[in-house]
């Protein structure tokens, strides 16, 4: 409290003479630079064991923007950051040197996406992208909007042609989310990597608990394995880090649903009801045999054209 006390006198108490005090000239970056600037004089030893436990923030978020575009942001040590930023600046400088007609961010953005990936410029990038959209959609037969796992709805339009711009895995890609995956059971407790991956897209990437919106981290037995619970679609759910371990407390309970939702009663007795995913529908009829060939030589025309 006393380095602020000083901090506040020497930036806004009037100068011996009456004079302005120097925040009233100062823009709010200039403001901000000149208060840790003595911040630092005040008090170095505080600020550099603050600086090396922020170190261990460092983190990588990502989050929806519109029209199918993300924002991928970083926390990094200063150093890193600017390294980073600088090395971005100067491939923009070179690129627009040489006639690139893309404007500045672009480059900085393209470049970010080459290096990261390892993709060479111009090459198709690898992506392994869940994508829940059915046969119609995929086959151009229909206009229901598809659903990227960590981003949300996307035109059916845009992930056909997201197919087409990329190297990929198509059995990731091509996810009914009413096809046999939604019956498919496990003997184990752990569920198999297919079974994992189809409910955590089929929730959408995100933690299933009421209220939370933080990324699946967890794929969770809604009726606990030990008690007889089935390693299925049915009885799994996904859930972060903090709802899962919460979950395990003593006077938790919880029960699944036969529309797909999920009923939690808390320790003190309070009921929470998580609907069921907008991607969630019962199994629908079987095909036949002749159908199923049909279907899959749809597909493989689409997929190869």
């Amino acid at each position: 409290m006393e380095d602020r006390r000083v901090i506040d006198d020497r930036l806004c108490a009037p100068g011996a003479k009456g004079e302005q005090p120097k925040a009233a000239s100062m823009g709010l970056r200039q403001l901000e630079n000149a208060a840790k600037k003595l911040a630092i004089t005040l008090d170095q030893a505080s600020v550099v064991a603050r600086a090396a436990n922020a170190e261990k923030d460092r983190r990588v978020s990502l989050r929806p923007a519109p029209d199918t575009m993300t924002w991928l942001g970083a926390l990094l040590p200063v150093k890193d950051g600017v390294a980073v930023y600088a090395a971005l600046d100067q491939a923009a400088n070179t690129a627009r040197a040489a006639g690139d007609k893309r404007t500045r961010g672009q480059v900085m953005a393209d470049t970010l996406v080459d290096r990261v990936t390892g993709r060479e410029a111009g090459v198709k990038p690898r992506i392994e992208v869940k994508v829940v959209m059915t046969a119609d959609t995929l086959s151009n037969d229909a206009d229901q909007p598809a659903v990227v796992e960590g981003y949300g709805p996307v035109p059916a339009a845009w992930a056909r042609e997201a197919l087409t711009d990329a190297e990929v895995f198509v059995r990731r890609l091509f996810t009914d989310p009413a096809g046999q995956l939604v019956a498919m059971e496990s003997r184990s407790r752990k569920a198999p990597d297919g079974l994992a991956d189809f409910v955590a897209t089929r929730d959408g990437g995100i933690c299933r608990t009421v209220g939370c919106d933080a990324p699946i981290r967890n794929i969770d037995h809604v009726e606990r394995h030990a008690d007889g619970g089935q390693t299925s679609a049915a009885n799994l759910q996904g859930l972060c880090e903090r709802c899962n371990q919460a979950k395990e407390a003593v006077g938790w309970q919880a029960r699944p649903g036969p529309d797909g939702s999920i009923t939690t009663i808390t320790p003190t007795g309070h009921t929470y009801v998580s609907p069921p995913p907008e991607t969630w529908r019962p199994d629908p009829p079987p095909l036949s045999p002749a159908e199923l060939r049909l279907r899959n030589v749809l597909l493989d025309h689409t997929l190869a054209a």
